[in-house]
């Protein structure tokens, strides 16, 4: 894995790889969390593709894990490079429809993220909570 992702070069290699392999394999929480704090780009961008795609595939994961990727998330959401916060957003958005729980604690961190200022932070949150898109459906 990673000699994998150091090889990423764009974001439909990235997410094919996370959601299709990376996701399934005994190491990917810790991996989420470990990639979402790297420098590079696309490194960064599959630790939270990492985290949406174990919120939409892992059915059997505690809600407990997908908490301790918030730190990640509000961290994440200052960086401004496209492909990293399209990835911020679409991880918290997708922890937010799991359950009521998480939906709540979704909203909580967006409204957080809003208030850091960043433009990318007040992307991230405007997105997500437009349209209800973090609200379960």
């Amino acid at each position: 894995m990673e000699r994998w992702v150091k090889d990423f070069d764009s974001w439909a290699v990235c997410d094919a790889c996370c959601g299709n392999l990376f996701d399934k394999t005994a190491i990917a929480f810790r991996k989420a969390l470990e990639w979402s704090k790297r420098d590079e780009e696309f490194v960064k961008r599959a630790g939270f593709v990492m985290m949406a795609d174990l919120a939409i595939h892992d059915k059997s994961a505690k809600d407990d894990v997908f908490v301790r990727m918030f730190p990640s998330i509000m961290r994440g959401a200052s960086d401004d490079r496209k492909f990293v916060k399209k990835a911020v957003n679409w991880a918290l958005r997708q922890i937010g429809k799991r359950n009521k729980k998480l939906n709540a604690s979704a909203i909580k961190a967006a409204v957080e993220i809003r208030k850091t200022g960043s433009s990318s932070a007040r992307w991230i949150a405007d997105w997500t909570m437009r349209k209800k898109r973090v609200l379960i459906c």
